[in-house]
């Protein structure tokens, strides 16, 4: 009789606990705040599709793949090196492959590595990822970017881990690090300029981290207050140039449409996109929508300050009589070798060889993507406005550093065009910066 006393009062505090937890559970379920995010909604065949398609078309505004593809590997699979002067950094495999990639990620990791620079596991992130400019972009477009990813084709590639030099392979440092320069936080529209105005901003600011480039940064790797003012590029030889002044690639006196045209096709009857710049007009602009590209150039002019820039006279240079040899000389090397395309007057064939002859790429302070573009020639890029463009032939070969150096500072200074001369040195330091 006494064990059936203890066996019944075993079952009832069983089944009280069983009761207990059950009323817990009830209770978490009724009064638990619903997430606005919840990763159990499920969207309809055609909602899904249209988020799909939109985070395709955002994943090219950002030019995803253009960093996450290796030279000749698999789309969106990682592996390509990324120079900085911190170390080398290797981008990872973006696809849905559960084992190598992001297929085990949530939307809500996703968005802690875009908006807060965070992994998964909770790990800060290098800026070499652009989250302190992709922390703007809305969580309606990062989701639909996630959803775009998620959709691929997953690709096993396990990518070796990037080369960190010390002390930056600290992350004690990377901490203050953030603290310092990193403001999380989605774009913000200003409400006394126009809807393009803002999308232009949001795009350039955020998804297309525009400043990655074209911003100075500190001896930290952070951008400087002043954005778009032109830095040279670590890893690859070119100059990103400035955005603001009018000396650079400020465009605050050029029409919208002579902008558009440019970032859309890479080609103008006056200028002609090249270096990093065409690889990015190739890779994303082309396909950005008429309609944001605009905004993208409305914004652009209003960032452009117009009759803001005095060209120093010290970057003139002084006519001795040993200068003027020296630029007779380059003259003559131009007459020979660059004349039939860019012509006598240095005005070229509009829209087929661009003008030297008040190209403001070619008088800038550096004199670096005119030294390259001799030295290495290229294509413009070819895009469905321009699809078959005419190349400038690479003159390492024919011309020494002397010789190179002569004809740039004759290119640099004819037609009216005032600009430093270049040396053999900076022809020697352009050969060896280069890793294109």
């Amino acid at each position: 009789m006494k064990y059936l006393i203890q066996q019944s009062k075993i079952y009832i505090q069983k089944h009280i606990v069983s009761v207990g937890s059950l009323i817990i559970v009830l209770f978490t379920l009724i009064f638990a705040p619903i997430p606005v995010y919840a990763e159990s909604i499920q969207l309809s065949p055609a909602a899904s599709d249209q988020n799909r398609s939109l985070g395709e078309y955002l994943s090219r505004v950002g030019n995803c793949m253009g960093c996450h593809t290796a030279k000749g590997g698999v789309s969106f699979a990682g592996g390509k090196k990324m120079y900085t002067s911190f170390g080398v950094f290797i981008t990872p495999n973006i696809t849905p492959d559960k084992k190598t990639g992001i297929g085990y990620w949530s939307k809500e990791d996703f968005w802690g590595a875009l908006h807060r620079g965070e992994s998964p596991d909770g790990r800060m992130l290098y800026p070499s990822f652009p989250y302190t400019e992709y922390t703007k972009v809305t969580r309606k477009d990062t989701d639909a970017i996630f959803d775009y990813l998620m959709s691929l084709e997953p690709v096993s590639k396990d990518n070796p881990s990037s080369k960190i030099f010390f002390p930056y392979n600290l992350k004690p440092l990377l901490y203050f690090w953030r603290k310092l320069y990193f403001k999380e936080g989605i774009f913000n529209p200003d409400n006394s300029k126009s809807k393009e105005w803002n999308r232009g901003a949001y795009l350039v600011q955020g998804l297309g981290h525009c400043s990655a480039c074209h911003s100075s940064r500190n001896f930290l790797g952070a951008s400087q207050e002043e954005k778009f003012i032109g830095k040279k590029m670590t890893g690859v030889s070119w100059y990103a140039p400035s955005l603001t002044s009018r000396l650079e690639a400020g465009s605050g006196e050029l029409e919208i449409n002579e902008i558009t045209e440019l970032l859309a096709s890479g080609i103008t009857k006056n200028a002609v996109a090249s270096g990093h710049m065409a690889t990015v007009i190739r890779q994303s602009l082309q396909f950005v929508l008429p309609e944001d590209i605009r905004a993208i150039a409305i914004y652009l002019k209003s960032i452009g300050k117009e009759n803001s820039d005095v060209a120093s006279a010290e970057s003139f240079p002084i006519l001795s009589k040993n200068i003027r040899s020296r630029l007779a000389q380059g003259g003559k090397l131009y007459t020979k070798y660059c004349e039939d395309c860019h012509q006598s007057s240095g005005r070229g064939i509009p829209g087929v060889y661009p003008s030297l002859a008040g190209n403001r790429s070619v008088t800038m302070a550096s004199p670096l993507n005119t030294i390259l573009s001799v030295m290495k020639g290229g294509f413009p890029p070819n895009t469905t406005g321009n699809p078959r463009p005419y190349g400038m032939p690479p003159f390492q070969q024919i011309f020494h550093d002397e010789e190179m150096a002569l004809v740039v500072s004759y290119i640099r200074n004819a037609w009216g065009n005032h600009s430093s001369l270049v040396t053999e040195i900076d022809i020697e330091r352009s050969r060896g910066s280069s890793r294109d």
